[in-house]
């Protein structure tokens, strides 16, 4: 058994941890070439709000849509970088609800808000018909549907966030829809300096906020958690359920690194508190973002010294050992459901496996 598993690589990309742009941190500061580079009609521009973006669809392939810096409304702007051509990116985030309606028309889908799992926002709910008649949203929102409006192929076009769209976007512009969310998550939950209260105001091209008053610079919070396959010595897995998650839906253990902490004790001590198995011999396998709000995923395999299921009462609810005879037919069954195929976790799960699987959440 240790011999198959020597050199085991992650089966599939990290979907999340693709890119096509330079992340350009030397222009940041350089407001010279921020202005010219905004003044540009080749820039590009997504929007995003509420972790959502206009995404255009083709059969299982997705793009993101893109505007020239005139068309976008009002918003806080952020640097995304520069492509191998030349061709600056950025992000604007938006107040009013990305709801792309044709002018004159009625909204028959839910609000970006409501998409991913996560209930409508008041804005997005306020905005439901803001393209159409005889409808006067408040001005945040017009200045969004104004802008969007001016985009061709409505049908083809919806707001969705990494959740959704991630999997079916390309290399490039799944680079810039994680930079973008990350950044607004941040700026969302970081306007207010935390040493004095002060309104803090964006600088180096949404990548750092400073303090009027007392000069401190505050950067993008990341938060580092372990996500770990566990196998024992009939290299058997440990799926388990959370108390928050309906039943069947099964993923691999996780948890935030603490102050202090090396990874490898974060997945030893996150394994034992969870479900009270001991783990050695923990191995990296490869690390992506996840923006909701500000995680970086570090996945790990280990080997497990224990094989006793004691589950903690708090964070899991449900936990147990499959084959890998066991987990295909209960997939194919429809009795486990597997995390979605953007997530670290899935990678994790179908590297063990040895092939991909389906049964997505």
């Amino acid at each position: 058994m240790a011999e198959s598993r020597r050199g085991e690589g992650l089966l599939g990309p990290l979907l999340l941890a693709r890119g096509g742009v330079d992340r350009s941190a030397v222009h940041r500061t350089d407001e010279a070439w921020l202005k010219t580079a905004w003044a540009d009609p080749a820039t590009r521009v997504l929007l995003v709000g509420d972790g959502h973006t206009l995404v255009r669809r083709h059969d299982d392939t997705a793009e993101l849509v893109f505007l020239a810096p005139h068309q976008t409304p009002p918003g806080e702007r952020y640097l995304l970088g520069v492509d191998p051509e030349g061709v600056a990116y950025f992000a604007v985030a938006v107040d009013g609800p990305l709801n792309p309606t044709a002018p004159g028309t009625e909204v028959a889908e839910a609000a970006p808000g409501a998409r991913d799992g996560r209930a409508a926002s008041p804005d997005a709910r306020v905005a439901a018909a803001v393209a159409g008649a005889g409808v006067v949203p408040p001005q945040g929102e017009t200045e969004v549907a104004e802008a969007v409006q001016d985009v061709p192929d409505w049908a083809d076009i919806a707001a969705e966030g990494l959740r959704r769209a991630g999997a079916a976007l390309g290399d490039r512009d799944a680079g810039l829809l994680v930079n973008a969310v990350a950044l607004e998550a941040w700026h969302t939950t970081h306007e207010h300096c935390p040493r004095c209260g002060a309104r803090t105001t964006v600088v180096a091209g949404g990548h750092m906020r400073v303090c009027p008053d007392d000069g401190s610079q505050h950067f993008p919070r990341v938060d580092p958690a372990v996500i770990m396959l566990v196998r024992d010595a009939d290299d058997r897995c440990l799926l388990a359920r959370g108390p928050q998650w309906p039943e069947g839906r099964f993923s691999v253990l996780a948890g935030f690194v603490e102050s202090g902490e090396s990874l490898e004790q974060a997945v030893a001590r996150e394994v034992l508190e969870e479900v009270g198995v001991t783990v050695a011999a923990t191995r990296y396998l490869g690390s992506q973002p996840w923006p909701f709000p500000r995680s970086l995923m570090l996945g790990f395999f280990a080997e497990a010294t224990s094989t006793r299921i004691t589950l903690d009462g708090d964070e899991i609810a449900e936990a147990m050992w499959v084959t890998r005879e066991e987990l295909r037919a209960a997939v194919e069954s429809g009795e486990i459901r597997l995390p979605p195929g953007v997530s670290i976790a899935r990678r994790l799960i179908e590297t063990w496996y040895g092939s991909p699987l389906t049964g997505d959440w």
